[in-house]
């Protein structure tokens, strides 16, 4: 190593060419880098969807869903699994470990389902995939006042087209259409009249309107193609058909039995932009493509779309590009800040000229680390540039260290400048390299952190690791060179005396170093050394102010001085309104609630107008969507970015709440404005197979946290279903050859429909359904009035064969691990609310008596509970190595068993600085701030690295063992308090930002920025503290073993050391003699 620093140290050039070298590639790594909202994470999810068309939930639940969910146990990498029931559906959701490959499992899984001997007929082939991770990047609506659906759907398509044909882009997604469908809705009298079934008219369709290619014919001359090409894509050319001919010769063709027509499905889908019916179309991104680009090509396509249409227009209603852009400048903004504060104290406390230098490392550092992030699936994101301003004030903390040395080897020892810069280096290599690993290893945690925290946190991991390494280089290598081949290091006076002359800006920095050097003297001389010589003669009162103040900051937290949640509050610019009404509702009676909400969304739209810094409308647009489905309604509010509104998305969304008020009549309605990190704050699954017990259970606990005034949006996912008419068939039935399944393929043929074809018509599967004409079962009277075909022959109407009675059933049925489950979640009302409070009363007042009294139901609790979970039990797993790692290295360096203990039992007294700082910031400590504190312990390992390595140095110099503890404070006081302050610095102007934007990095600043103004603290005056009661110990137990008076300076392992190297070279000697 010594021998690469001395060639960098002698040939500036050869620094020259490596510093061309990483700007260079840098920059190349920098534009190969894409960009994202949030880091790209690894799917971990696989889909099973089935499709039973005309089943129940409860059908698919026992025909399907409990098959594929029997056959799935014990495959090798899944989490669990879950699934919901649905009519005509079904989704079984399959979740692996992290680190899994999902390749692999989905093999495993296809196999799986593959094995099931037998399925239900109608079902169709399972389709298993794992889920990708598609990112929304820019949605915009299509409308025009008066335009018809289907000609906004025909312009639909082809923007599709235009926008597929872009590069970069693959994924378009449109809704706010139903899906299209051909309907033979036949007549019951010509049926009757000419004695036809359902199934002979779809069987008609069905062999007629074929596309078939029947083979060649090869003639010497040339080849022919036998091809029945009579396929009709639209219901008008099916008019024709022939369905059947009678033997007088006449021929029965479909219009003759049926009226044919192309329409929509009978699912409601629509969506409304202000008021103007419209179609949605949203763009997403995968792994490989990047957003803003994305969303730049976009906008472009929108502007020159609207400048040559009349009738139609494009409108932007939601563009993450917008955000990521404020949020990148945010970040970036502040970091500028920090590095010019960094590089501002640094000119205060150092020369400018080493300042310079030092602060040079930065840009250095990160060029270099940009060659590699491409590499490592890193991208320009809130978390990556999170990353960077985390490390700004630690990177410079190797260079302050290696130049003060070179410094002190300079102007205290004489040496020439080249002897310096080698030896300073090569002096502090070990501390330096030491202060890295640790802080490196500590930062590796995040890659072993479970859940979506986990997956997002370990690119800030990324970033830090790469630069630091690079730092690492860049300090042992660059920094010396440049302090010895630039003007850094220059004597006062020539050799012949004469003192040389300083240019101005020289003469302003020496006097602001002395005045700089003249503070920090005064407070280590006249507060800290005084203090420290106190605290080491008076051991136990000195002990006692850092453990009161541990356990006044716990108590703290625990009496809720000091707020707890899980996860931090994500700033929206959304507000997200869903309603649901009972299942069957008619979809006008949806459409008036819905619409009625809009008018008030409207209304407090005018009211924060008013209020808002230059009347700038607080309510961009809204989007009304009915469906899917009748009972489904939803408005999404798009508001005023962020940076530019006067009031939180949360204020707004509770204020709209208060005004809607009270809607009866419905399922559900819930007022979300998003930036739920992890899930729902408060999420109980009850799990059991007693039904009964599920649904009452399920009741009480939604009725618990109704009455909770801290609680808003209490919702589950067990509402009541579509109403239901139970048929049963009378004795008479029976008598003429009918039977239950018989009866209800012919009621599900007319009511449901028969699907005689489908087809691809350009980018639609179009569906032919054979069923009554929509009037025709249009109320329960048709039922009764329904002729069904006995095996004789004959046409009985419905009413005379059976019985009915009408009641509600399920909508869906949902499983968690093989087990029924009933979800209730629920929002927090106010952001001062914390779900860790709530969930706790949850488990210790509201479920006990739940749970005595339906012993069968047990709770799970998920949502943002079960992410922290998953994120505290591997850190739980993870840390304990992570701590051994750090005391490994730290023993490693200096060749002790006790000083490491020493810096480790350090840690938790940091916890003072991170408790109060939330309090003063009004902050809520979370998982974040737990994530902080993981950083925090590589970062603060640093300071006492350097202060021990100085103590052991001391004391092999002979110097005395309370003298060596107080010269090592006095000497590295100034090193371990600039290192902390250009920390503190990098990240002070993220924790003072407002932007709403930033808000939920803050706690993890918070963390680090207090952990280490209380960690310098702890370092110069506890760890002095703890090495002298670990002497005394040692002194103790040595004096225990040889009953002979020990010195406090023979049981230190630095003199034992030297002792050994004088045996070592005495043992040498003697053998040189004997030679």
């Amino acid at each position: 190593m010594k021998k690469i620093i001395t060639f960098f140290i002698k040939y500036s050039v050869a620094v020259n060419v490596l510093i061309l070298a990483f700007i260079i590639l840098g920059t190349v790594g920098i534009f190969s880098m894409k960009s994202s909202f949030f880091p790209l994470v690894d799917s971990r999810l696989i889909n099973i969807t089935l499709a039973y068309p005309g089943a129940s939930p409860a059908e698919i639940e026992e025909g399907v869903v409990l098959k594929i969910e029997d056959n799935l146990k014990g495959i090798v990498g899944v989490e669990r699994v879950t699934s919901v029931s649905r009519e005509n559906s079904a989704v079984v959701i399959v979740e692996i470990f992290k680190g899994q490959n999902i390749d692999i499992v989905l093999s495993d899984v296809k196999n799986a389902v593959d094995r099931i001997p037998s399925f239900p007929v109608g079902l169709e082939p399972p389709v298993i995939a794992k889920v990708e991770n598609l990112r929304p990047t820019i949605s915009f609506a299509l409308s025009g006042e008066g335009v018809a659906l289907k000609t906004l759907k025909k312009y639909a398509r082809n923007i599709e087209n235009d926008i597929r044909g872009i590069e970069g882009i693959s994924q378009i997604t449109l809704s706010g259409f139903p899906e299209e469908e051909i309907e033979i809705a036949v007549r019951e009298n010509d049926l009757l009249a000419y004695n036809l079934s359902f199934t002979e008219v779809a069987n008609a369709v069905r062999n007629a309107n074929i596309l078939i290619t029947g083979g060649n014919i090869k003639t010497p001359q040339e080849d022919y193609l036998i091809r029945a090409s009579n396929r009709s894509y639209y219901g008008d050319d099916m008019q024709n058909l022939i369905v059947r001919t009678q033997p007088n010769g006449t021929i029965i063709r479909l219009k003759d039995v049926a009226n044919i027509k192309d329409t929509w499905s009978e699912t409601p889908d629509r969506l409304y932009f202000n008021d103007d019916l419209a179609i949605d179309i949203t763009v997403s991104n995968t792994d490989s493509e990047d957003l803003i680009s994305t969303a730049d090509k976009i906008k472009d396509y929108i502007y020159v779309f609207n400048q040559k249409q009349q009738n139609i227009e494009l409108h932007i209603t939601s563009d993450r590009s917008t955000t990521l852009n404020g949020r990148t400048k945010l970040l970036v903004e502040n970091g500028i800040v920090g590095i010019l504060l960094v590089v501002f104290f640094l000119a205060i406390f150092l020369n400018v000229r080493l300042a310079i230098w030092v602060a040079f490392g930065l840009p250095i550092a990160f060029f270099g680390m940009f060659i590699f992030a491409a590499q490592f699936n890193v991208t320009i994101n809130v978390l990556s540039l999170f990353g960077m301003i985390i490390v700004i004030g630690i990177l410079v903390d190797d260079g302050i260290v290696i130049g003060e040395n070179i410094y002190h080897h300079y102007y205290d020892l004489g040496k020439s400048k080249i002897r310096a810069a080698i030896d300073g280096t090569m002096e502090v290599i070990p501390p330096i390299v030491s202060a890295i690993l640790t802080t490196l290893i500590a930062f590796s945690t995040f890659f072993f952190v479970d859940g979506n925290l986990g997956s997002f946190f370990s690119e800030v991991s990324t970033i830090v690791i790469l630069t630091l390494s690079v730092s690492l280089l860049e300090a042992l290598i660059i920094l010396p060179a440049h302090i010895v081949h630039s003007r850094a290091l220059e004597r006062k006076k020539l050799e012949n005396g004469e003192e040389i002359q300083q240019n101005k800006f020289d003469t302003f920095f020496n006097k602001v170093n002395q005045v700089a050097d003249g503070w920090l003297v005064r407070v280590r001389d006249n507060y800290y050394i005084p203090f420290l010589r106190f605290s080491l003669k008076n051991k136990l009162f000195a002990f006692s102010i850092p453990l009161a103040l541990l356990i006044f900051s716990f108590s703290a937290i625990g009496g809720g001085i000091v707020k707890t949640s899980f996860f931090p509050n994500i700033a929206s610019d959304q507000i997200q309104i869903s309603l649901k009404m009972p299942q069957g509702t008619n979809e006008k009676i949806t459409d008036s609630i819905i619409s009625m909400i809009e008018g008030k969304v409207w209304l407090i739209h005018k009211e924060y107008t008013e209020k808002q810094t230059g009347n700038i409308p607080v309510v961009e647009n809204i989007i009304k969507r009915i469906g899917p489905g009748s009972a489904s309604g939803s408005l999404t509010v798009n508001l005023l970015p962020g940076e530019a509104r006067d009031f939180s998305s949360p204020e707004i969304t509770n204020r709209i709440s208060d005004v809607v008020g009270n809607v009866y009549g419905i399922e559900s309605l819930v007022f979300g404005s998003g930036g739920n990190f992890g899930g729902s704050p408060v999420a109980v699954s009850l799990l059991g197979n007693n039904i009964q017990e599920l649904k009452s259970a399920k009741e009480e606990l939604k009725q618990s946290l109704l009455n909770n005034v801290a609680l808003k949006d209490v919702v589950d996912n067990d509402p009541a279903g579509i109403k239901e008419i139970k048929i049963t068939l009378k004795e008479n039935a029976y008598l003429l050859g009918l039977n239950l399944q018989s009866v209800m393929a012919q009621i599900r043929d007319g009511f449901f429909g028969f699907q005689a074809q489908r087809f691809q018509r350009g980018q639609d599967e179009i569906k032919v359904w054979v069923r009554y004409d929509k009037k025709d079962r249009s109320s329960i009277k048709n039922l009764d009035e329904m002729r069904i075909i006995a095996p004789n022959g004959s046409r009985i109407p419905f009413s005379e064969i059976a019985n009915y009675s009408i009641e509600r059933g399920d909508i869906a049925i949902n499983h968690l691990s093989g087990k029924r489950e009933i979800q209730v979640t629920a929002d927090l009302k106010s952001k001062s609310e914390t779900a860790t409070d709530i969930l706790e009363d949850i488990k210790t007042r509201v479920m006990p008596p739940i749970l005595s009294k339906y012993p069968s139901v047990s709770p799970l609790y998920e949502g943002q509970n079960r992410e922290a979970k998953k994120t505290t039990d591997s850190v739980n797993v993870v840390g304990p190595i992570i701590l051994l790692l750090i005391y490994l290295v730290i023993a490693f360096t200096f060749r002790s068993y006790s000083q490491p203990i020493l810096l480790i039992l350090m840690i938790p007294f940091s916890m003072i600085g991170v408790v109060w700082g939330h309090y003063i910031h009004s902050f809520p400590i979370g998982i974040l701030s737990w994530l902080g504190i993981i950083a925090l312990i590589g970062i603060m390992v640093n300071d006492g690295l350097v202060l021990i390595g100085k103590f052991n140095n001391y004391l092999k110099e002979g110097i005395k063992f309370d003298e060596a503890l107080i010269m090592a404070g006095q000497s590295r006081f100034r090193a371990i308090l600039l290192t902390s302050i250009t920390t503190i610095a990098g990240l002070g102007p993220l924790i003072f930002e407002k932007s709403r934007q930033a808000q939920f990095l803050i706690p993890m600043a918070i963390s680090i920025a207090y952990g280490i103004a209380i960690a310098t603290i702890l370092t110069l005056i506890m760890l002095p503290l703890l090495l002298s009661v670990s002497n005394s110990i040692k002194v103790s137990i040595k004096w225990l073993k040889t009953g002979n008076d020990i010195t406090k300076e023979e049981v230190e392992r630095a003199l034992l050391e030297i002792e050994y190297e004088q045996e070592s070279d005495d043992n040498d000697a003697e053998d040189s003699l004997k030679k």
